[in-house]
């Protein structure tokens, strides 16, 4: 790496940032998290990888990176979107509000499926962000905005605040280690 200066950080960083979603996301379950920690099975096969998708939604958000467009980045992976979002969130000290699209998938696999080859981003300027993404070809869509004291989904019933967040993945291995 020439200059690691213009590197991302998976932390909001900013209150009033769009945060934008990078690459498909069709709410592939299949040996998810959310199917073995919330449904408690272990089913169906794991997200396929498509390797040109991986490497073409990678570089361009390299690009953005490096041309300054994209201020923060984190991949999506085990848990999916809200659980990036989360990481994001519980380390910057900054909340977000979510929209889920009405893609026609259903709310809880678009927030924690597993699909390969994606990034939630954070840009100042979502329009520049995503007519470039527009251009190279590359799946993208705004889907919140960064602030506030917690997590919100548009549409939900409740606000999930960062303290609490915070204090349950940070208790959870000195409780595992404890015992019964």
């Amino acid at each position: 790496i020439d200059d690691y200066t213009p590197a991302a950080a998976p932390i909001f960083a900013a209150e009033g940032e769009t945060i934008v979603l990078i690459g498909d996301t069709d709410g592939h379950l299949g040996q998810s998290l959310y199917l073995r920690e919330i449904i408690g099975q272990e089913i169906g096969t794991p997200p396929p990888v498509d390797l040109e998708a991986e490497k073409k939604n990678g570089d361009f958000v390299r690009q953005q990176i490096v041309g300054g467009t994209v201020g923060t980045c984190n991949d999506v992976s085990d848990g999916g979107v809200l659980v990036a979002i989360a990481e994001m969130a519980i380390k910057g000290g900054i909340g977000a509000t979510v929209q889920v699209p009405d893609s026609g998938t259903p709310a809880h696999a678009w927030l924690f499926g597993e699909g390969q080859g994606r990034y939630i981003v954070t840009t100042a300027d979502a329009k520049e962000l995503l007519a470039a993404a527009d251009k190279a070809g590359v799946p993208a869509m705004q889907i919140g905005i960064t602030g506030a004291d917690g997590l919100s989904l548009i549409g939900g019933e409740a606000e999930t605040v960062l303290e609490e967040l915070r204090q349950i993945h940070e208790s959870w291995l000195p409780e595992y280690m404890a015992g019964p």
